[in-house]
């Protein structure tokens, strides 16, 4: 037995120790050009569009082992690549056809002198693909940078197979795609390994070559270098087991210490706890078993007879209710290895067991967590206890919803959405500095445009989806990452997307009233209480308007994304269009103060004929000076106050929160988080979609915390474009000590204050070498230079 347990351990290292060799390199400027000397090649006899999982194969010799060993690879959908039998790299990151991405790696550091393989596995979930998967065909391509590497290069001496061991699990999966039924006795074990037998496969089909972009004369990819690291994957040991059926678990199995032995013919099932909400591809290795069922469900929460959620750490009588599913069946054989193809989103695991003639050894079971490698470089710290988790919490949302693109939520759709994305981007630069997955996401969306103009709400899709609002918050979200980085050329490409976009909501305007008129598509706000889901409107989230026309809500909200338009604009050049569009700003917000706003009540109505008010309508006609200026203070106090306005949800106290700093009352910012304050004590792991009852248990938009605590507490905002000065205004509220840090381009920004009962400030702020700004509290202004700064 300890023998079988040391060969499982090795087997759980290597993707491991393969992370830490993989090393990423640079293609060759030929193939950013050129056409590619490989192929994309297929599995003969398969129908490309069908559903499958295929393995490909390369041997070849060297005569030495090189110091470098440069290849480019892609797939779709989607590939894992294994070096002599170690796992080096997945993709390709999620893209679209235009962009279909490709890696570029050294595999170097895995290959030896004499015989070596390399061992690609690829799947296509055709009509069973999760709805970010864009996709064209399966089909693998594996080009050599140089002339050295051209012997892998994929083409008809490979070889290949397809694995009859998969069928595509329907039940319960969401937009995230199928789950595995993985039948061990049909499974070529081994088959990644040099001395794998691969005489019995077929040499694989040659079809036509690597096309990059602007090389194209057929239907095809367009091959782009992908642009994002590599995802994290390491060792996630199972946090503990809440309840068992018919079987005795000894704790050491969830160390990897004490097998667990399932006698012939039983039933059995244990609830495994990760302690918290995680995404990870979850890996059980067994002996024996031959005819016996493992069935693993995935859930964020455990149901009650209701249907209710409840207290998240609670287990008794309660189920796993629609979870989500994969079914493993071991052959008999010695330490086989069960991993499902696409990582799971899971807090409890309920693992059933059904043996047959012989009996069913369970070696070890855990998770190999994988994420965005974002590293958190930004931190907060006061006085107030309370925030230690909120900040544990909101990063550990942020991180799962975060891959290869952003997610709303990792359960459910894993989509990246506008609305979502623009939240999560700053939390992303503010904690992490790294600022690559934004800059892809904000590509993506340029991408999506239609003939109309307008771009999708969530993209990469291969479903379609417009929210027309979306459109204008990536216009906010060009003007973020505008003032957080200096990168002229990338922001300058998206105006002319900006301009069809702005041209799409004018051509909507209703010449009579001053506001945008009826509008096609979904015209989401928010996951208001009074604006949901029915026959009537068989979207949710649409305020009153939002179809027929005349919603100060909309209306305003195309004046919002107006005004960073103008301030993009003006900054490249455009004088024409900036004030073009200013004009048409101050015309819309006199258009919506004039038909909209109730003079006795002091509020901002939804629309025109549309009495009801919300806490939408005056947040965005504070952004967007609707009112006049000298009025707003008031309004947000009525807005915070008035418990009859329809209230915003987790999503859109983002923009209640820009309305209370823009008013000069950030001060109450600390008194507004109550609502993560219940979901902690309700045992959630991560913040939720929505007040209870909510679907997804995870969401980055209400990770917000992260960000404001940094950026409205603290106070650290740009001062200027690229963030070249800051402005540090902090705004402590109740709080009387706090300490962060906030990743800069040019290094860190570290403030820690103190307050004294007189409500002064004293402390240090240290910026990097480079960066100068402003100090602002009460009526003191003070300049701050690089280096040490102490405020007395």
């Amino acid at each position: 037995m300890k023998k079988t347990f040391w060969v499982f351990v090795i087997l759980l290292l290597i993707p491991t120790i393969a992370r830490a060799w993989t090393k990423e390199a640079t293609p060759d400027a030929r193939w950013l050009k050129e056409r590619w000397k490989a192929t994309w090649i297929s599995c003969p006899g398969f129908g490309r569009l069908d559903y499958g999982v295929y393995h490909f194969r390369k041997t070849f010799e060297l005569s030495d082992r090189p110091e470098q060993y440069v290849i480019n690879i892609s797939a779709d959908n989607r590939y894992r690549l294994y070096v002599n039998g170690q796992s080096v790299c997945f993709g390709p990151a999620r893209g679209d056809r235009m962009n279909w991405y490709f890696e570029t790696v050294d595999i170097a550091p895995f290959l030896v002198k004499g015989k070596n393989v390399l061992a690609v596995e690829v799947w296509n979930c055709a009509d069973y693909t999760p709805a970010a998967q864009v996709s064209f065909r399966t089909g693998l391509i594996v080009q050599g940078n140089t002339e050295q590497e051209f012997a892998v290069n994929s083409g008809n001496s490979w070889r290949a197979i397809r694995n009859s061991a998969y069928t595509p699990i329907l039940e319960n999966r969401h937009d995230v795609g199928c789950s595995d039924d993985i039948n061990g006795s049909a499974y070529p074990w081994g088959w990644q390994s040099i001395d794998f037998d691969d005489r019995s496969w077929v040499n694989a089909q040659s079809n036509e070559q690597g096309i990059p972009y602007g090389n194209d004369t057929e239907l095809t990819w367009f091959l782009t270098p992908r642009d994002i690291p590599f995802m994290e994957e390491r060792t996630l040991r199972i946090g503990r087991i809440r309840k068992t059926s018919g079987v005795t678990v000894d704790p050491g199995f969830l160390k990897g210490d004490t097998p667990v032995e399932i006698a012939p013919h039983s039933r059995v099932s244990i609830l495994f706890d990760q302690n918290y909400l995680t995404t990870a591809y979850p890996e059980l290795c067994v002996s024996r078993g031959t005819g016996s069922r493992i069935k693993l469900s995935f859930a964020e929460a455990m149901y009650d007879g209701n249907g209710k959620k409840g207290n998240r750490n609670e287990v008794e009588d309660r189920s796993m209710g629609t979870a989500i599913y994969s079914i493993f069946r071991p052959d008999g054989g010695l330490n086989r290895l069960f991993r499902p193809l696409w990582f799971k989103t899971y807090r409890y695991i309920l693992m059933e067991i059904e043996t047959a003639e012989e009996s069913l050894v369970l070696h070890d079971f855990l998770g190999k967590y994988t994420a965005y490698p974002f590293q958190e470089k930004g931190s907060f710290s006061c006085d107030d206890p309370r925030i230690v988790p909120v900040w544990e919490v909101g990063w550990r949302t942020a991180r799962l919803c975060a891959h290869e693109t952003y997610y709303d939520c990792p359960y459910y759709e894993q989509l990246q959405y506008i609305g979502d994305t623009r939240i999560q981007a700053l939390i992303s630069l503010y904690v992490s500095g790294d600022d690559r997955l934004m800059r892809k996401a904000l590509r993506m969306f340029d991408c999506s445009r239609t003939f109309e103009g307008i771009t999708a709400s969530r993209y990469p899709s291969r479903i379609p989806q417009y929210i027309p609002t979306f459109s204008l918050y990536w216009i906010n979200m060009v003007h973020d990452y505008y003032m957080h980085r200096v990168d002229d050329a990338f922001i300058h490409s998206f105006l002319p997307g900006i301009s069809t976009v702005l041209a799409w909501f004018t051509d909507k305007i209703n010449s009579e009233t001053g506001l945008l008129g009826a509008t096609p598509h979904w015209n989401f706000t928010d996951w208001a209480k009074s604006w949901p889901w029915n026959n009537e409107k068989p979207l949710g989230g649409v305020p009153t308007g939002g179809y027929e026309g005349g919603s100060a809500i909309t209306t305003l909200q195309f004046v919002y994304a107006l005004q960073d338009a103008v301030s993009l604009f003006d900054a490249f050049g455009d004088r024409g269009q900036a004030e073009k569009y200013a004009r048409l700003a101050n015309k819309i917000r006199k258009s919506v103060a004039k038909r909209c706003w109730n003079e006795r009540k002091q509020l901002m109505e939804d629309g025109i004929g549309y009495p009801s008010l919300s806490q939408h309508a005056n947040i965005m006609a504070i952004l967007t000076d609707a009112v006049p200026r000298k009025k707003q203070a008031a309004l947000f106090d009525k807005i915070l106050s008035n418990g009859l306005l329809e209230q915003a949800t987790f999503y859109y106290r983002f923009y209640l929160v820009r309305a209370m700093n823009k008013v000069g009352k950030a001060d109450l910012y600390m008194s507004t988080l109550q609502p993560w304050y219940d979901m902690l004590d309700m045992g959630l792991t991560t913040f939720a979609e929505n007040p209870e009852p909510t679907r997804s248990d995870c969401h980055a938009w209400s990770a917000s915390p992260n960000y404001e605590l940094l950026a409205t507490v603290c106070g650290i905002t740009p001062a200027s474009p690229g963030f070249r000065t800051v402005r540090i205004a902090p705004h402590l509220g109740t709080l009387k000590k706090i300490c962060a840090v906030v990743p800069h381009p040019l290094g860190e920004i570290r403030v820690d204050l103190n307050k004294n009962d007189q409500d002064e400030l004293s402390g240090t702020i240290i910026l990097p070498e480079g960066l100068s700004g402003n100090y602002q509290y009460n009526k003191l202004n003070v300049k701050l230079k690089s280096g040490i700064n102490r405020i007395l």
